[in-house]
């Protein structure tokens, strides 16, 4: 289920789920009693698996990667509780829905209504926020429209309406005694004409005439009005000779009330000026009369129009909707919420900002045809006091902005004003084309990316905007929102909202996710992001009941932060919830009121329950894999040496991404070094976003200038892969026997046996892919899909194949008593057995084996292997490369979903990576990957804006050593649980085996994953 079917999951069980607290004694005892009951679980490779989940419990699945945690996780337990859920519905209702089948167990009972938060970030929609995502948005948007005051857009005065009481207390502080007049302006609607006049009686027919002014002075005596008002003379009704003087060209206004200055008529003041509004469209006048005391002549006007009175701007007034860039009633009328636009890219207008004016800083202008533009520029500049040979970015932001906007006053248009004559001129092609060259996504230029219409960004609260507070993170918002200081009706009505506010940032933070700007869009969030983000979300939806299945919350965490994130799962728990967690974090697994292990190998090795009970019986039971790396009776050890530098570097200078503060790198070749910080500290940033982007950039021919200042040493690197732990295909045809290209090797030993070539076969014809030797009523599937309406699609054996994929011909052609069907369903290391006089298979299948995916069979689909598995695979298919000299891999996480034992056999292959010439860089939080690094670099100190610095670089013993290095911290215990403390670190890598079965420590946080 994606992020977005989560977060409306959660809100439809909201709905039908009872509140824990009003539930009836005898039912919340039962409930209390009861335990989540798993009996016969055969999904996919669970071996008939029988286990009670206790209920208003923390349970943890662990286990080796592929053992079935999440077949038994998501795919029976979540999915039967979510499927049950959907059946409740209507027949109609459950079309719109996600078709689910059918767990294959024999009995689940006890399964309350499932939410499951994954780690996968599948949201891809341009509008949606951390804000957004967390509700927090939809709380901002009533708090403004509720306690938001507005300020014009020009004059900056506050906009507002004229009340009748505001009115009242504004006459009331002119003086006692003082006389005035109530008045509004009389207005005569002018009848449209029967027949279109001519020109010369237009003029004329424009004019009222005495019919039309009779019958609108007894239509205001019928009201009850008989008074009217011009030039400070008062005309009576009942002496028709006083109104012959009133002239009706110019402005008539009708007196409501005659008044003077007092407490007394101060209720009568705001009756009269409500029916001025009324009667006169919204508008009223307080005339006061000049007297003998002193008094002037004074004229007020006031409406009830939402303006400001200095120019008289008319403004929206705030409602929820205005604040929304979803809804064109909020949202930027040019960029329609979206806040970019297509338009001048100014990374391509300024390619390079270490370049000055002087040397051309903006790309178009150095061309020869406007080189002009760039003089006039620069003579400017220097008029302005600019200088012309500082860099682009050592400027001033003003300056920046000044270049960019112009100064028509003196004679400088502006970079936009370039553009915007050569968008006039986009009849002519050439210029079509030269535009071309410098379009892209920029920031929108009228509403600055906010999204929303000036309307809405002009009301304010405590002096900030609406999108003044959506820049903040997480860390800023709690702190403006704990100090923000309300009036007592504002207090009043802000409360409630106030507190969902502050609750969710609450959560926020506790997950780890402080460092996140407000508007930072959750397409660009990491899978443990937004499982975080998701986790918040449920907190504070307060839903008691349910049933969370969460996959490996601690990913993305640094060791740092992990308590913070128990403290969650506690409070989720707490609430009356059952808490189902899929987790390898020691941490994590010691604070569970149940441990679930599952094992002993992965894939058809495991799906057995090897053990299910508290912490400390799993510390003391045998069979148990996890239970041994726990209790210190199985560790990986620090690598006896390390590689030596060679001298080969990578240098990055003045990186300034993100929230990078002008970071110097230097990266070494030919080993495994490892980015190491908290979360948000600039790990990706500078892996990702600087170093991979600006290494293609200058494969490709381009420049660096774009991601830092200056890129060295990247001659040394011919090649850059990034391996992550996306599956390997996303067909059922996508198997590790055509992944690692043994199957073209084995598809060529049948086409050489004497059979095939007999029956004139190729090797195309054992291809499931192509047309040829594959059964064509399932198209080499094995499987044949039936739609079921809105049932879920069943899929069927192939009644032509039997599920082999091939024709029966292709069938009858056997290698050694074995065709090619029996052929794909052997495991590796049968058929490393079976083809030993074949080199060319076995080569590709033996480095398989050697990292632990002997038990995979080689027809296996792709899409049913773990993250582990799919990762490891891929690196299998680099090791398998005869030269990986010059070849530097990036690996994001790689332990995500892997037990301590995976880990292990993921060190091995890394160091026979190493071990062939390739250079590998890792972001990691895993405390055993970092200790068996050989060079550390680690940024922080802490995430967001406080982080983006770099920390320590070295040995992971030297980074131990330093005191201000969140890691370093957690690096000595390791390192002394290994008793390597003192160890220089030099040397070269012996390549041993990483797993000891020997050294006892009662400590886990000492011998951990990823503390």
């Amino acid at each position: 289920m994606t992020s977005l079917d989560s977060a409306c999951w959660t809100r439809c069980l909201g709905s039908l789920l009872a509140k824990h607290e009003t539930l009836p004694e005898a039912v919340t005892g039962q409930l209390d009693q009861e335990t989540l009951r798993i009996r016969g679980a055969r999904v996919h490779n669970l071996k008939n698996v029988s286990v009670e989940i206790p209920h208003n419990a923390i349970t943890v699945v662990s286990g080796v990667s592929g053992s079935g945690k999440s077949s038994l996780a998501f795919d029976t337990v979540y999915a039967e509780g979510q499927r049950r859920y959907v059946e409740s519905l209507s027949a109609y209702a459950r079309q719109f829905l996600e078709r689910m089948e059918k767990p294959d167990v024999d009995e689940i009972s006890g399964i309350a209504p499932a939410v499951a938060i994954r780690q996968k970030n599948s949201t891809r929609n341009p509008r949606s926020t951390v804000a957004t995502a967390t509700e927090i948005y939809d709380y901002l948007r009533l708090f403004f429209a509720r306690c938001g005051r507005t300020f014009c857009i020009k004059c900056g005065a506050e906009v507002c309406k004229d009340t009748p009481d505001a009115i009242a207390a504004r006459v009331v502080s002119a003086g006692t005694g003082r006389r005035f007049y109530v008045l509004y302006q009389l207005k005569i609607a002018v009848p449209p004409p029967v027949v279109k006049p001519r020109k010369a009686e237009r003029k004329k027919s424009t004019e009222l005439g005495p019919d039309q002014i009779r019958l609108a002075l007894l239509d205001l005596q019928k009201r009850g009005f008989n008074r009217l008002y011009q030039d400070g003379r008062v005309h009576e009704f009942i002496s028709p000779e006083s109104l012959l003087d009133v002239d009706f060209k110019k402005p008539v206004y009708v007196l409501v009330d005659r008044l003077a200055v007092s407490e007394e008529a101060k209720s009568r003041l705001i009756d009269s000026v409500e029916i001025c509004y009324r009667e006169g469209q919204g508008e009223a006048i307080v005339e006061f009369v000049a007297d003998s005391n002193g008094g002037v002549a004074e004229r007020m006007k006031f409406n009830e129009r939402f303006e400001c009175k200095n120019d008289g701007t008319i403004y929206q007034e705030p409602e929820p909707r205005l604040f929304s860039f979803n809804n064109p009633y909020g949202a930027c009328p040019r960029c329609q919420g979206f806040g970019n636009t297509i338009d001048f890219d100014l990374n391509l207008v300024v390619p390079d900002p270490s370049k000055s004016l002087d040397e051309g800083a903006i790309e178009p202008w150095t061309k020869p045809r406007f080189r002009q533009l760039l003089n006039e520029a620069k003579q400017w500049a220097k008029s302005q006091g600019i200088p012309s040979n500082v860099p682009w970015r050592q400027l001033k932001e003003e300056q920046r902005q000044r270049i960019l906007e112009g100064d028509p006053e003196n004679d400088y248009e502006g970079v936009k004003g370039f553009f915007a004559w050569l968008e006039r001129k986009k009849y002519k092609l050439h210029v079509r084309v030269f535009l071309s060259r410098y379009r892209g996504y920029a920031k929108c230029l009228e509403c600055g990316g906010t999204r929303l219409r000036p309307e809405a960004r002009a009301v304010r609260v405590a002096g900030k905007t609406i999108t003044d507070i959506c820049k903040f993170t997480v860390k800023e918002a709690r702190v403006f929102f704990r100090e923000l200081q309300l009036s007592e009706a504002q207090a009043k009505v802000a409360d409630r909202i106030l507190e969902e506010i502050r609750s969710r940032l609450q959560f926020l933070d506790e997950v780890g996710l402080d460092y996140l700007s407000l508007d930072r869009l959750t397409s660009t969030l990491s899978g443990g992001e937004s499982q975080r983000i998701q986790l918040a979300t449920s907190l504070g939806s307060h839903l008691v009941g349910a049933l969370y299945v969460l996959d490996e919350p601690s990913i993305g965490l640094h060791p740092r932060d992990t308590k913070r994130l128990i403290d969650i799962l506690k409070s989720l728990r707490d609430l009356g919830n059952t808490v189902l967690v899929v987790e390898h974090d020691p941490d994590t697994i010691a604070a569970a009121d149940r441990v679930i292990d599952l094992g002993p190998g992965a894939g058809e090795l495991g799906g057995k329950l090897l053990f299910a009970g508290t912490y400390h019986q799993i510390l003391k039971d045998p069979k148990s894999i996890t239970g041994r790396y726990l209790s210190g009776e199985m560790r990986i050890p620090v690598p006896n040496s390390r590689h030596k530098t060679t001298g080969r570097f990578l240098r990055i200078y003045g990186a300034a991404l993100h929230n990078l503060k002008n970071v110097d790198a230097m990266i070494p070749l030919g080993m495994l070094t490892v980015v190491t910080g908290v979360s948000g500290s600039g790990k990706s940033t500078l892996v990702h976003d600087v170093l991979y982007k600006a290494l293609l950039a200058k494969k490709n021919g381009g420049t660096e200038k774009e991601f830092c200042e200056r890129l060295d040493g990247d001659e040394r690197v011919r090649e850059v892969v990034i391996v992550d732990q996306s599956p390997i295909g996303r067909t059922p045809r996508s198997n590790p026997a055509t992944y690692l290209k043994a199957f073209d090797a084995i598809r060529e030993v049948f086409a050489d046996t004497p059979d095939a070539k007999r029956r004139g076969y190729s090797a195309g014809h054992f291809s499931f892919n192509v047309p040829g030797g594959r059964c064509e009523t399932c198209q080499g599937d094995g499987t044949v899909t039936v739609e079921m309406q809105f049932l879920a699609d069943v899929e069927l054996i192939c009644e032509e194949c039997r599920g082999t994929r091939f024709k029966s011909s292709v069938l009858e052609v056997q290698y050694r008593g074995k065709n090619v069907h029996e052929v794909l369903g052997m495991t590796v290391r049968e058929a490393l057995a079976f083809f030993v006089n074949v080199p060319r298979v076995t080569a590709k299948l033996r480095i398989m084996n050697e990292i632990g995916l002997g038990y995979l069979r080689l027809g296996q689909s792709g899409t049913t292997l773990s993250g582990g598995e799919a990762q490891r695979l891929k690196l299998a298919a680099h090791l398998s490369r005869t030269e990986n000299q010059g070849i530097l891999y990036i690996l994001d996480e790689p332990t995500t979903g892997l037990h301590f034992d995976d880990i292990a056999k993921l060190l091995a292959a890394f160091r026979k990576l190493l071990e062939s010439g390739a250079s590998l860089l890792v972001i990691e939080h895993n405390i055993d990957v970092i200790k068996s690094a050989d060079w550390l670099i680690d940024m922080g100190p802490d995430g967001g804006d406080q982080g983006g610095k770099i920390i320590a670089t070295g040995t992971p013993e030297q980074v131990a050593r330093n005191a201000q290095s969140h890691t370093g911290k957690f690096l000595a215990k390791a390192l002394q649980a290994n008793g390597q403390a003192k160890r220089n670190g030099n040397g070269a890598s012996n390549g041993t085996e990483t797993v000891s079965g020997n050294g006892k420590n009662s400590d886990p946080a000492l011998v951990r994953g990823s503390q």
